[in-house]
């Protein structure tokens, strides 16, 4: 009968740290054991305790600081995005949500951490002017925001990036709008819309997996090696104009969808 092969040192080690943060005895946020610590108290090589590390913050467990060492990630788990559900009007301005994101991490104890958002009239990507029903040389109103989650309401420096999102609209529907406001409102700039008699009836998303971009990279601190989504949204009224075109990027270990749909019946 053959010996059941033993885990080598990197998956020993690795499963006794996740053991003990999903335990508590390391909490989201706390600083980890430094690589000459780890490597002192389990007889290691340098290279084995970096690899320790290296394989948390593959699962999305810590994040390593330049300079700084290692340090549990701020949230432990997954935000769900409720793909069908969450741009209904009741939960996007749900407790007060300026929005479905913000009503998200409500429902997760989370605390929407507002950084401001960069709001301007640009070309876009030529795609997007394509969704939009736009010639490619059209400016549109763009709205990009790195949009972070914390804890503490109070401390406006505590918190992490979950995503990076960049919306877009037609000038000739949102310009002048509070869609160029920093605050759109309760419900976001989807009731801001409906107000100016533009409401979204149908909505697509496309879903991709793919390596971040150095720029994604150092946004939303992740590993470079680590995929994230890249999901693209297409808002339409009931005629089927496309009103909003945005484009979100969300690290693969934070994030999961969810979706619902009656069928037909047979």
């Amino acid at each position: 009968m053959a010996t059941k092969k033993e885990p080598g040192k990197v998956e020993r080690i690795a499963a006794d740290l996740r053991a003990k943060i999903e335990g508590g005895r390391y909490p989201p946020g706390s600083r980890l054991p430094s690589v000459s610590e780890l490597q002192a108290a389990e007889g290691i090589a340098f290279q084995t305790a970096r690899d320790v590390f290296r394989a948390l913050e593959q699962e999305g467990l810590a994040v390593t600081r330049q300079g700084k060492g290692s340090f549990v990630a701020p949230f432990l788990g997954k935000i769900t995005r409720d793909g069908t559900g969450r741009y209904q009007t009741a939960a996007r301005s749900e407790g007060g949500a300026r929005g479905a994101f913000e009503a998200e991490l409500n429902r997760l104890g989370l605390v929407y951490k507002r950084t401001p958002t960069e709001i301007g009239r640009a070309r876009p990507p030529r795609d997007v002017a394509t969704a939009l029903g736009l010639h490619h040389s059209s400016n549109v109103i763009y709205r990009h925001r790195a949009m972070k989650a914390g804890r503490d309401p109070s401390d406006p420096a505590e918190g992490f990036v979950v995503q990076l999102a960049t919306s877009y609209f037609p000038i000739d529907i949102a310009g002048g709008s509070p869609i160029e406001e920093q605050d759109t409102g309760p419900g976001g700039s989807k009731s801001r819309l409906a107000d100016l008699g533009f409401a979204q009836r149908h909505v697509r998303e496309t879903i991709d997996a793919r390596a971040p971009s150095p720029a994604e990279v150092e946004a939303l601190n992740i590993p470079g090696d680590r995929q994230v989504y890249e999901l693209v949204h297409h808002a339409s009224t009931a005629d089927g104009r496309v009103v909003e075109a945005a484009v979100h990027i969300m690290p693969s270990t934070i994030w999961k969808f969810a979706y619902t749909w009656d069928l037909d019946a047979e």
